[in-house]
Formats: structure tokens, C-alpha cells, sequence
């Protein structure tokens, strides 16, 4: 039996009986008709059966089809699933329960299956968030065959594709256990148990719309963020914290003081033990910053890496006191003072994921643990054997760390939280403070929140979205050039402002890279990250060396970036189809153009031609 809901000439069909459901915008049909399925643990996977009911129900705003599938895989698990259409939006709604799992029993869930992709090369393409942003054209395999929502793999819980004129967005509407599958053209989401079960209901909305690009992907997002009140702009955040309006524009000049490398680490040169261990003294790079001003960097963001008693990546979360070798505390807080004086903040690199076994205050009994009662382990980062902190005890040592600069009279003026913002969310199976990734992200916006509160700039790596409404600088948000992001790749898809497009006035996104260079981390080898941050109206990092012609050209980029801060960007599109030629559009009028293959741009009204 086929039932219809519709609204304007947007109408949804479902024969959940015979596994079929179709969406028709217009003269465009988007069907759906595979069977859901689950994996397990073990391996093995599943087709969900045919339903044993099928129920009607409608209320004064939706109408909806509840469906229950029991003995899933010749199991004990059933699965509650409801389909239907938002009448006042005309949204489509997918929502499962899960019961019946045990504990580990369940690798994940894929619910609702894909819609079916055939559009032919020239007529349809998919939107990832993938990164920055990735628009993989119709007839391109997708190259992400499992993503997990908040990371890399997805910065925002959203995808979309569009058939000629006509697409969707799809928003994980509970994003906080969830993925994305493809099978090289067509994508569905899928869910991950949380701490060890479904526990609870997962919701899909799939907004249609035509005409149809990324614009309206991300002009779809937007507005849902918005009326639910998670859309936190930098003039929001300002209000919080009035240093935020300091920020605009300001380059990012990230450098490091000391480095020390355990044996312990795989990153250990075995071979050249020398140069295991390195230091800068805090006022070389006072210097260094005196320097830079004169040459006409008026203003700056530092970062400063490895200022801590072992450097770099070391003894987290305790990394005090600050480095002896480096002039110690009150070498780190002339430095400090230094940057008051020059006008630039004075900003540190700080973690809070990374448990050091070396640190005075490890313990396993503080370190996330996993359902078989294990630890996570690895020795890849420079302060050799670590686990990870239960994000549930990470705000208790953030508070303690500020105070420990408060005491040693050290301003700092923004702290870099590492990993918060790229990183998986972790899940904690200990009894005695357990947390799930959606408590994982809650903590990690609290760590950042008590910076906030102290007057402090909150910044981390790069851009997931459960986060972003705690922060107000990212490291960098670079477009997906394969799993390494290395210099020498090209472009995975078409890369697209997907993130700047939703959240431009919403955080600040620095750029790695000087006019003349291409490639980079993230960056496509024939691009140049210079021109996408005068494309995205975003600042640029200038080296701690950078000549008198590198300081001209970073304050050419800063000074766009601090007229366009807080205000959005509306629209992107490439000029006459041409992928090499971009245009953005900002709300306040600003229009800029690119060439990336010139390398040349221009920008209107009032910033003139470079």
C-alpha cells in the first residue's frame, strides 16, 4: 500500500512494505529503495526484514508512518522507525529506536538507506563537508567511503546532492554518534552505538529544494542552526568576551620555544640524537616580535608552542613550570608583556586530550577507558607513552593550569586548547566518571567556555561544529586533498567554502601560505591558500622571519579580513563555469574575485585590484 503527504508541488510517496520511498520535486524523483541494515560487532551484516507493521499516524503538524522490523539478522533486535513529512516545511523525517542490542553487540546501524544517485556527468553532483568542503561532481567516485560526523571526515553533520535543478540536504538532526557510508555514488548516514548500545532515538531531516547548488546546502544549515539557537556569532561571542572584536584581522604568528623528544616516542631520530632537543629562549622571540613591528606588522595573534618545562607535546595536562631553559617564568612573562606593549595578544598552545605517562599527575584511573575495561595507548606524539584524559575531568585541570598563570603573573590573552576540534569524540566506560561522546563535546566547550570566562581568546585545530559556538579561532580549516593532506596532491572533488558559507561570521579561519606558493597542508598542489584567504575574506599567518614584502602582503590580506569578520558570506560561484575563476559574495556588498591559475583577484567596493 502506497501512502502520499504532500506540500506544493513537493510530494513524498512510501511503500514501506515493499521498501520504497520516493520523493517527487517537480519533474525530479529521488527514490529510495534499498533495505536498511546493521553491522556487527563480529562482521557480520544484515538487511532489516520486511516490516511486521505498519502504522499511520498525523498530528497537527506531521503526518507519519511508524514502522517496526523485529528479529533484525535472526536476532533479538527490533527497530522502531518513523517516516514521514514536516507539514509546515515540507521536510522529510526519518527517525529509528533500536532494542534488543547487548553491549558491544552492534558496529553500527545504517538507517535510512540512500537515496538512489544516477545522474549522469554535467547534471548532478554531492556535497560533503568534507573539510573546508567538497563538491564531487555526478559520474566521480566519492572518496570517502566511511566518514565520521565532527571530524575531518565531516566538519558539520550535514551532506546534500543535487540532480539538475532539484537536490537535498540531509542534517543529523542527533549528530553526536553518527557517520556517513557511500558506496561511490550514493550516501546514507549510519549510527554508532553509544557506550556499547543504540540507547536512544536517531533522526534524520532531509530539506529538498529547487533550484539546488552548495549555496543552498549550506543557506539550508544555516537557517536550521539559527531557529534552533545554535548559530553563535563573533559579535555574539563579543558580547561574552569584548577582546573578540580585537581579533579581527589580526595575522597569526605561530612559532615554538622548546622541543623535547622522549625515547619513548616514535618520533624519537635514534640516529641523530641532537636533534631530539631544541629551545628558543622567550626573548629571542621578543626580539623576533620587535622586529616584525617595525617592519610594519602593526597588529598579530601569537601562538606559541612548547613553552612548558619539557616542551612541546610533553606532560599534558601538566606541563608546568614554563621551560627553564627558555627563561622560565619570568622569561615567559616578559614575553607576555612584550606582546602588550607591541600590541599583539599573546597567545599559548595548551592540551588537554594527551595524558602523558611522564606527567606528575597520570594515572590510568583519570584516562578514558574503553568497554573491554582497556585504555587507549599511543606513542606518537613527541612526549612518547600516552592515553587520553577523560574529557570529564579536563575542565578541573584547565581551571587549575589559568589559575597557575594567574599565580605566576603571566597575561595570557588566548589559549590553544590542541585536538579539541578534530579529533573524535571520545567515549569513557569508567564507573567512575562515564561519558559519552555528546558529554565529550559538552566538556570540551566547557574547557573552552572557562577561558571565555577569564577574559581569555578560545581557539583549537580545526572546525567541527559541535564546537565552534565555544570558539573563536580555528588553526585552519583546509580543503580535502587525500588522507595526508600533503603539499603535492591534487584536489580531492572540487573543493568549495562549504564551512565559510554557514559559518564566515561565526569564526575566524587563518590561511597557511604567501602569494607565490601553491600547495600546503590541505591545499591542492596547483592552488594557493594566499588567494582563498582574500577569496574567503579570511587572515593569513605571518612567519616569525617574514622580510619587509611578506609583512606588506599579510597586512593586504588582514586588512580585508578585518572589514569582512563579522559579516557573512552569502554566496560562492565559479565565473561561466570555470572552476579555476571564483567569485564569494558577503552580505555587506563586498564582492571578491580570484583566478587561481593568474593568481591574480580583485575585490569591490573600496578595496581596489591587486
Amino acid at each position: 500500500m502506497e501512502h502520499q503527504f504532500g506540500r506544493g508541488d513537493l510530494v513524498f510517496c512510501a511503500e514501506p512494505d515493499q521498501g520504497r520511498f520516493r520523493v517527487l520535486l517537480g519533474e525530479t524523483e529521488f527514490l529510495l529503495c534499498r533495505a536498511p541494515s546493521v553491522l556487527f560487532s563480529d562482521g557480520a551484516e544484515a538487511a532489516f526484514p520486511a516490516p511486521s507493521s505498519v502504522e499511520m499516524l498525523s498530528s497537527g503538524t506531521t503526518d507519519m508512518l511508524r514502522i517496526l522490523y523485529e528479529g533484525i539478522g535472526g536476532r533479538g533486535i527490533s527497530a522502531l522507525c518513523h517516516a514521514g513529512m514536516e507539514r509546515a516545511t515540507g521536510d522529510i523525517l526519518f527517525s529509528i529506536s533500536v532494542t534488543g542490542d547487548a553491549p558491544g553487540e552492534l558496529e553500527e546501524v545504517r538507517y535510512p538507506a540512500p537515496f538512489e544517485f544516477d545522474a549522469a556527468p554535467g547534471h548532478g553532483d554531492t556535497v560533503l563537508p568534507l573539510k573546508q568542503g567538497t563538491l564531487i561532481p555526478a559520474g566521480d567516485e566519492i572518496p570517502m567511503k566511511r566518514g565520521r560526523i565532527f571530524q575531518g571526515d565531516a566538519y558539520m553533520p550535514i551532506f546534500g546532492q543535487r540532480t539538475d535543478g532539484a537536490g537535498y540536504t540531509a542534517i543529523y538532526e542527533t549528530p553526536y554518534d553518527a557517520l556517513y557510508r557511500s558506496d561511490g555514488r550514493r550516501i546514507s548516514p549510519a549510527w554508532r552505538t553509544s557506550l556499547g548500545t543504540m540507547r536512544y532515538e536517531r533522526r534524520m531531516r532531509y530539506v529538498f529544494r529547487a533550484p539546488y547548488d552548495h549555496n543552498v546546502t549550506a543557506s539550508c544549515y544555516r537557517e536550521y542552526l539559527r531557529e534552533r539557537g545554535m548559530l553563535v556569532t563573533l559579535a555574539e561571542k563579543a558580547v561574552r568576551n569584548p577582546r573578540v572584536k580585537d581579533l579581527a584581522g589580526l595575522p597569526i604568528i605561530h612559532t615554538g620555544i622548546a622541543t623535547q623528544i622522549s625515547p619513548d616516542s616514535r618520533r624519537y631520530d635514534r640516529e641523530h640524537p641532537e636533534k631530539n632537543r631544541r629551545c628558543v629562549s622567550f626573548a629571542r622571540r621578543a626580539e623576533q616580535l620587535r622586529r616584525l613591528k617595525a617592519l610594519g606588522l602593526e597588529r598579530a595573534y601569537t601562538h606559541f608552542d612548547g613553552w612548558g618545562l619539557l616542551g612541546y607535546d610533553n606532560l599534558h595536562p601538566s606541563p608546568f613550570p614554563p621551560n627553564p631553559e627558555a627563561g622560565g617564568a619570568d622569561g615567559m612573562r616578559a614575553l607576555s608583556d612584550v606582546c602588550g606593549e607591541l600590541g599583539y595578544l599573546f597567545g599559548i598552545h595548551d592540551q588537554y586530550r594527551d595524558f602523558f605517562y611522564s606527567g606528575p599527575d597520570f594515572s590510568l584511573d583519570q584516562a578514558v577507558m574503553c568497554l573491554d575495561g582497556s585504555h587507549p595507548f599511543s606513542n606518537e606524539w613527541y612526549g612518547g607513552k600516552q592515553s587520553f584524559l577523560c574529557s570529564a575531568l579536563a575542565p578541573a585541570y584547565v581551571r587549575r593550569n589559568y589559575d597557575e598563570f594567574l599565580r605566576l603573573g603571566i597575561r595570557i590573552d588566548a589559549a590553544y586548547l590542541d585536538v579539541f576540534s578534530v579529533v573524535d569524540l571520545d567515549e569513557c566506560f569508567s564507573p567512575d566518571h562515564p561519558c559519552t561522546r555528546e558529554d565529550c563535546a559538552r566538556n570540551r566547550r566547557m574547557c573552552l567556555n572557562l577561558l571565555t570566562a577569564r577574559g581569555i581568546l578560545p581557539s583549537s585545530e580545526e572546525a567541527v561544529d559541535c564546537i565552534l559556538p565555544s570558539m573563536v579561532l580555528c588553526h585552519h580549516a583546509p580543503f580535502y586533498n587525500g588522507e595526508s593532506g600533503a603539499p603535492d596532491l591534487d584536489a580531492m572533488g572540487i573543493p568549495i567554502p562549504l564551512l565559510e558559507l554557514v559559518y564566515h561570521d561565526c569564526l575566524i579561519v587563518p590561511w597557511i601560505g604567501l602569494p607565490g606558493k601553491r600547495g600546503g597542508f590541505g591545499i591542492p598542489k596547483n592552488d594557493s591558500a594566499y588567494l582563498y584567504a582574500i577569496l574567503f575574506g579570511c587572515p593569513v599567518y605571518c612567519p616569525i622571519d617574514a622580510d619587509a614584502e611578506t609583512v606588506a602582503d599579510v597586512n593586504t590580506a588582514c586588512a580585508l579580513a578585518k572589514r569582512l569578520a563579522f559579516t557573512p558570506m552569502e554566496r560562492h560561484e565559479f565565473i561561466d563555469g570555470n572552476l579555476r575563476r571564483q567569485r564569494t559574495f558577503f552580505a555587506d556588498g563586498t564582492v571578491i574575485e580570484a583566478d587561481l591559475d593568474a593568481g591574480t583577484w580583485s575585490a569591490r567596493p573600496g578595496i581596489g585590484e591587486a
